[in-house]
């Protein structure tokens, strides 16, 4: 991720200080951020807003929505935000609980009855924070072909893909990155309200907070100011050639500015959108059965950079990257969206948070690891109540939990790893920093940066 190459620019910013943002300071770090975005991905398209107490302190656009026919991004250019869609349908959701027409520990087959649960009960907040088991729909595999994804298939057509889909996981006792909950999220929205999704977003955000730029992505409409998405090849960019819209729905088909994204976030922030009960709960990380807590609430993970406490989402769709962030102790929001895959608006997001509140990003730079090393290191760990395994594979070491969910480990020197992409801690959004201790030629403890709950200790067991 480029992020890591921003470091020397975020310490040149740090002078920004940590009380309110500077917005006559902001262009000169955000320009430079954004100028390395685009030479450094290369990247076509960038465009940032940045605002704090309500009000826009920053907004611009960088580079080209349309390479073909060139066009500038401007503030009102529209992309699509892939799975920043997941706080939107968190909303629509979450509205309906404070209306007492959902309950998020329900059944969802008190609601669906066809939902593909393969018998097991399966809770709305499963759904929502990624436990529930059901295979996503992303991950089929042989049973279903990328090119189907190019059709406009209707929601149910796409459930029954899932219907003979044997479970990840038993629900509640594990961790991993779901799409599938959130397409369902989407037909509950639509199932209790009698309306389309679009009728509900106009209704109960966009309309009443002015957000004119977002919609459910339609590909046949003609929209103004709208990006084209990009993926590079050795012989530069070519266009993306992406799956309907009909298809992602409540897990990842919005349009929109960052503009509008800030916005939005601003709002559910101050309960203008959800009740402040459950808003926390929007905003809660998950625990698992065995009492291991992940970083995943509903639609939105927590993190830290630093000392500042991070509440964000990001998203990736054919041709476009996204993220949304927000620092509760200094009611900063933050909205990043490019057009082109592959690029970095996470690093780009957490640049401009590090720079304007004097907080570094921290370098990151794997080193191989010798196969001695590796050895001494492969093994079980007990953390709290969960029994992490460290295995080797094909020269690489990969820690997890079982099934499914295992992270790469890549050494940072000393007895310092990162655990690449976080699954196996159910961590999202950031991969968490290892420390592997010991002596007499291996490790016997663990230590973890939890996202959440700060530094755990473990140490190996037999």
């Amino acid at each position: 991720m480029h992020q890591f190459f921003f470091a020397a620019l975020v310490q040149a910013a740090a002078s920004l200080g940590t009380s309110a943002v500077d917005p006559g300071r902001l262009p000169a770090l955000v320009d430079s951020l954004a100028a390395r975005e685009l030479r450094a991905g290369p990247t076509a398209g960038v465009s940032v807003a940045v605002m704090q107490g309500g009000a826009v302190l920053f907004a611009r656009g960088y580079g080209y929505a349309d390479l073909e026919n060139p066009a500038a991004v401007s503030v009102e250019t529209i992309f699509k935000v892939g799975s920043v869609t997941k706080q939107v349908t968190t909303v629509l959701l979450g509205q309906l609980v404070d209306q007492g027409k959902v309950d998020l520990d329900a059944d969802v087959r008190t609601y669906l009855p066809d939902a593909p649960t393969n018998g097991r009960p399966v809770t709305i907040a499963q759904l929502l924070n990624h436990t529930s088991g059901i295979r996503s729909f992303t991950n089929l595999g042989q049973a279903v072909s990328r090119d189907s994804f190019r059709l406009d298939l209707t929601t149910d057509r796409l459930i029954g893909l899932l219907r003979n889909v044997p479970p990840d996981f038993e629900p509640g006792t594990s961790w991993q990155y779901n799409n599938t909950g959130y397409l369902i999220a989407g037909m509950l929205v639509e199932k209790i309200t009698g309306m389309s999704l679009a009728e509900v977003l106009a209704r109960q955000i966009t309309g009443p907070l002015g957000l004119t730029r977002t919609s459910w992505c339609d590909e046949r409409a003609v929209v103004p100011n709208r990006a084209k998405g990009y993926r590079r090849t050795a012989a530069g960019f070519e266009r993306a050639v992406g799956e309907s819209m009909w298809i992602p729905r409540g897990a990842g088909a919005l349009c929109s500015t960052p503009l509008d994204l800030v916005r939005f976030r601003d709002a559910l922030a101050k309960g203008k959108l959800l009740s402040r009960a459950t808003y926390e709960r929007m905003i809660t990380p998950a625990l698992l059965a065995d009492g291991w807590k992940t970083n995943y609430g509903y639609g939105v993970a927590v993190y830290h950079l630093g000392p500042h406490r991070i509440i964000r989402h990001g998203g990736t769709i054919t041709g476009f990257q996204a993220n949304l962030l927000y620092v509760p102790e200094r009611d900063l929001v933050v909205s990043v969206l490019a057009n082109t895959m592959g690029s970095d608006p996470v690093g780009l997001s957490d640049g401009i948070v590090a720079g304007v509140l004097g907080t570094a990003v921290p370098a990151v730079a794997e080193q191989p690891l010798p196969a001695s090393r590796r050895a001494a290191i492969v093994g079980r760990y007990r953390l709290a109540t969960t029994v992490f395994e460290v295995k080797e594979e094909e020269g690489r070491l990969l820690i997890g939990r079982g099934g499914a969910n295992w992270s790469r480990l890549a050494w940072q020197g000393d007895d310092r790893f990162l655990a690449l992409g976080g699954q196996a801690f159910g961590s999202y959004g950031q991969s968490p920093l290892l420390r592997l201790t010991g002596s007499s030629g291996r490790s016997s403890g663990l230590e973890l940066d939890h996202p959440v709950d700060g530094v755990l200790r473990g140490q190996r067991v037999e």
